[in-house]
C-alpha cells in the first residue's frame, strides 16, 4: 500500500468521525468531532509510545541485562539505516512483539518474555527485523492514529444509538423515520471504520514482512517465527487491548471464526508463503 492510499484512508476515517458527530449533535457535533480528531492525532503523535508501553507494563532493558540482545538489535538497526530503538521487555508469557513511537528517532521495540524464551536466534532476528521495518516505514505512528480515530468513531456511534433510543433526535427532526436512519447509520459507521482499519493494517503487515526479510538477510527465520508465534497465540492468547492488537507481529487475541475473519492481521499462511517465495 503506498502512502497516498494510506493518507486517503486516514482522511476517510476522519470524515466518518465527523459524520457520526453530526448525527449526535448536528453542526455543533460535527465541529466537536473534528476537534476530537485533531486532539487524538496530536496525543497519538507525541505520546503513543509512552501510552502503549505503560499499558503492557513494559520496562526498558539495559545493556548489562542482556548484552547479546542489544548486539543483535543494534546490528540489525545499522542494516536498516535507523537509530537503535529503545529495547523494552514485558513480562507477558505469550510470545509476541510490537514497535511503537512517532519516528525512527523516538521508537521503542518491545518483546514479550515468551518471545525471548521461545525463539531461536534466527527467528528472533526475523521478528526484530519485521518491527524495524515498521519503524522505517513510520507504520507505528500511522497505526496508532488509525486506532485512535477508529476508537473515537465507535464511541460516537455508541452515543448516537443511545441518543436515538432516548428520543434525542425526535424532538426537533423527522420522527420515527429519522430514528431508524440514525440507528442504522450508527451501526454501519463502526463497521466502515473497522474495514478501513483492516485495509491499512493488513497491507502494512505484508510490507513489514518483506522489509524485515531484507533487513535480516533471510526470510526463513521470520517465516518460522510467525508459525511458532501463531501456534502459541492460538493455544494461549492474552488480553491485549483490541485497539492495540494490530501493533503486535501476530494476532494476540484468540476468538471465534468471526473474530478471526475481522482480524487486523492477514492470514499467517499467506504471510509465510510470501516470505518463502523470497528465498
Amino acid at each position: 500500500m503506498n502512502y497516498a492510499k494510506t493518507v486517503f484512508l486516514l482522511v476517510v476515517l476522519t470524515a466518518i468521525l465527523i459524520w457520526v458527530g453530526g448525527l449526535v449533535g448536528g453542526a455543533r457535533g460535527a465541529i466537536t468531532a473534528f476537534l476530537v480528531a485533531m486532539i487524538l492525532n496530536g496525543v497519538s503523535y507525541w505520546y503513543s509510545d509512552k501510552i502503549v508501553l505503560k499499558m503492557y507494563r513494559a520496562k526498558e532493558l539495559s545493556r548489562s541485562e542482556d548484552p547479546r540482545l542489544y548486539e543483535i538489535i543494534e546490528g540489525l538497526s545499522r542494516k536498516a539505516g535507523i537509530p537503535c530503538p529503545r529495547i523494552c521487555i514485558t513480562g507477558i508469557n505469550v510470545p509476541n512483539a510490537f514497535a511503537t513511537g512517532r519516528d525512527p528517532e523516538n521508537a521503542a521495540l518491545c518483546l514479550t518474555k515468551g518471545a525471548l524464551d521461545l525463539l531461536d536466534e534466527d527467528e528472533l532476528k526475523g521478528v526484530v527485523s519485521h518491527e524495524l521495518a515498521h519503524i522505517c516505514n513510520r507504520d507505528t505512528l500511522i497505526m496508532t492514529v488509525t486506532a485512535a480515530l477508529a476508537g473515537a468513531i465507535m464511541m460516537m456511534a455508541y452515543m448516537a444509538r443511545w441518543a436515538a433510543f432516548l428520543g434525542g433526535f425526535s424532538r426537533n427532526r423527522r420522527g420515527s423515520g429519522n430514528f431508524i436512519g440514525i440507528l442504522a447509520l450508527s451501526i454501519l459507521a463502526p463497521f466502515a471504520a473497522l474495514l478501513v482499519q483492516l485495509a491499512i493494517s493488513r497491507s502494512r503487515e505484508y510490507a513489514a514482512d518483506a522489509g524485515g526479510a531484507r533487513i535480516a538477510g533471510d526470510p526463513n527465520g521470520l517465516a518460522r517465527a510467525l508459525e511458532d508465534l501463531t501456534r502459541f497465540s492460538k493455544q494461549r492468547g492474552f488480553n491485549a487491548a483490541p485497539q492495540t492488537a494490530h501493533l503486535f507481529i501476530v494476532q494476540p487475541l484468540t476468538g471465534s471464526f468471526i473474530a478471526n475473519l475481522f482480524s487486523t492481521h492477514p492470514p499467517v499462511e499467506e504471510r509465510v508463503k510470501r516470505l518463502r517465495s523470497m528465498t
